[in-house]
């Protein structure tokens, strides 16, 4: 009956406001209070959905305020997500799917969530802008601990924060908990209590809980987790690998902006991205709330793009306390499973977090890459059919049943593994004017052949690298090469405080190739393309600057190198260039402070 009633008011007031297509969603009952208006959000916008989508703009709005969704009355959708655990459905609140020309305006309102809930899903949509608004969670699925007592051998006191739920479970593991959900946390991330840093040489934690006991609401003491750098006061953000959901979800949109949004938490990404052409992020931010005394923002990346095409802007940004990178644009490379005939084959997504959504279309062209030398193979070639194979639908696909226009005998598959890159789906990058800081694991990641500039950047205590260029078919299968990359007038500011994956130094091009004896090709680069580094100021406690792999063409110019004494010294890399199988390199018209040796720090392994 409740839902009835909500439904006769919605559909009475967007017949009434139809004509001008401006909509005040507390027309609909949502108000600034603690009360859960999931349930009216959905019947809000599928009625405004339902009876006036029509080509003409859609103005969407709420007055600058304080709004809570929780997962009960929240709409059901299967989403498979890129990069993202594949469970459905999920609880959505704001979902926008099948949307033309609206904008969605917050007026600068926070939105709270409550349990597990994907925020904003946005879907087959051309012309789309979301804006104005803050993303958080009242109780985030990562908890937050300080070091009271650090007994060395014996074990370590803590206390959990105030905000967060904690008990000990039935095999006395520390346990938080929800009223819809639990998190065993089995690692964690450090930070420093005055600057946010994540704490010199800590990395990743392991944090063995067994055998806790608690010594009071908040205060409990784990005998076997020892660890003598985590010194009194210092803040740790204690972490599963869990990541059912990103703060935005979009797919399979065309010309997308969003405009002064702030992620504070997310249990996935800050924002992922998949099979859309052109996304403009203006002032969009996954940093810590004005005054709150978290230390974490997001579980994963900030912002993540996988699939996509066209352009992809980000600028104006803050991207700080993230367990991942500030951003990672690459496809994904399919598995060939088995050759059909001359003109096809089954190929599958290969990852348990990338799967069960489309991969490419009639038109589009590809190419086949070793995934142990990370060689391309044969020519170029185009998807004449592609189809689910053994599913009925696109949604949860793991295989396709692939035709192309061209042969493909000339190809050897069989006992070879080998991958296919859709490079229509590849996008430009413009990565410009944002703050990335206080961070695990890595900067930027980029891995697209189209053009990606990286400029007016601050990078501050990235812990890792800063800048990643890679490519994996072995892993995360994640495409592709570089073609041309512009890094240029950034400031970078102590990275590599921390070892990660990938970390070799400040600028890592690094891609994944298991057996690169045999490569003849580079993979990186390539006649009349490279990687250019030009009037970059780098501060630095330690040696290496730019480690390349696998790539032909880099030009290092015009840049400062600035050393401090904030950190010891203390990565095995102690060049300031290092070169496996890189070829066609320029270093000029650097200043370093000190002086350089070039037959010292640029080294060569082999070309």
């Amino acid at each position: 009956m409740r839902k009835f009633i909500f439904s006769f008011i919605a559909v009475s007031i967007v017949m009434l406001s139809c004509q001008k297509k401006e909509f005040d969603l507390t027309d609909f009952g949502i108000f600034e209070t603690s009360k859960n208006n999931s349930e009216q959000l959905n019947i809000a916008l599928q009625s405004i959905k339902e009876t006036c989508l029509g080509g003409k703009e859609i103005f969407i709005s709420l007055p600058k305020g304080t709004y809570h969704f929780y997962e009960n009355g929240a709409l059901q959708k299967e989403y498979y997500i890129s990069n993202h655990d594949q469970d459905n459905p999920k609880n959505v609140a704001f979902n926008f799917d099948g949307w033309d020309n609206m904008t969605f305006d917050g007026n600068g309102s926070q939105f709270i969530f409550h349990g597990r809930m994907l925020p904003f899903a946005l879907k087959n949509s051309r012309n789309c802008k979301l804006k104005n608004f803050s993303i958080d969670f009242e109780h985030p699925h990562i908890a937050q601990v300080e070091i009271i007592e650090n007994q060395e051998d014996k074990g370590i006191v803590f206390r959990t924060e105030n905000w967060v739920n904690a008990r000990l479970s039935a095999d006395n593991w520390l346990e938080i908990y929800d009223e819809n959900w639990t998190v065993k946390p089995i690692t964690g991330i450090a930070f420093e209590p005055k600057t946010n840093h994540i704490v010199y040489r800590t990395s990743d934690l392991i944090c063995d809980f067994s055998q806790s006991v608690q010594l009071d609401s908040n205060l409990f003491f784990s005998p076997n987790w020892k660890d003598e750098r985590l010194k009194p006061q210092t803040k740790i953000a204690l972490r599963c690998y869990y990541r059912p959901a990103p703060a935005i979800f979009l797919a399979e949109n065309v010309d997308t902006e969003i405009e002064n949004v702030r992620v504070h938490y997310a249990e996935g990404m800050g924002l992922l991205a998949q099979l859309c052409e052109n996304i403009t992020l203006n002032g969009f931010s996954v940093c810590l709330e004005q005054g709150s005394d978290r230390v974490f923002t997001t579980q994963a990346d900030a912002t993540h793009f996988s699939s996509c095409k066209g352009k992809i802007v980000s600028k104006n940004g803050l991207y700080e306390n993230m367990m991942d990178d500030a951003i990672n644009v690459h496809g994904t490379y399919l598995y060939v499973v088995k050759k059909i005939d001359s003109h096809s084959l089954i190929a599958k997504y290969m990852h348990e977090q990338s799967w069960g959504f489309a991969w490419g279309n009639q038109g589009d062209e590809v190419q086949f890459i070793s995934s142990s030398t990370m060689e391309i193979i044969g020519e170029k070639n185009k998807i004449s059919s592609i189809e689910p194979y053994n599913s009925n639908s696109i949604s949860g696909v793991k295989e396709f049943l692939i035709t192309f226009e061209k042969n493909i005998d000339a190809i050897e598959f069989e006992n070879k593994s080998i991958g296919i890159e859709n490079l229509t789906w590849c996008p430009e990058v413009v990565f410009s004017e944002n703050t990335v800081r206080n961070n695990r694991a890595r900067g930027a990641l980029f891995s697209t052949p189209k053009d990606v500039v990286v400029e007016q950047n601050f990078f501050d205590h990235t812990s890792g690298c800063a800048i990643l260029l890679c490519g994996d078919c072995n892993g995360w299968f994640e495409t592709g090469a570089c073609r041309n990359v512009l890094i240029k007038n950034n400031r970078f500011v102590n990275a590599l405080t921390n070892m990660f994956q990938f970390t070799n130094a400040i600028i890592s091009i690094y891609p994944e190739i298991p057996n690169i004896a045999e490569q003849k090709q580079y993979f990186h680069g390539g006649e009349n393309h490279g990687v250019v580094i030009e009037n970059n100021l780098f501060e630095t406690f330690d040696q290496p600057i730019v480690f390349a792999k696998s790539l032909d063409g880099l030009i290092f110019r015009n840049n400062k190198i600035v050393q401090n004494t904030d950190y010891e010294s203390f990565h095995w890399n102690n060049k300031r260039f290092l070169f496996l199988r890189t070829t066609n390199v320029k270093i000029e018209n650097n200043d370093f402070e000190g002086g350089f040796d070039e037959a010292e720090n640029v080294v060569f392994l082999e070309k």
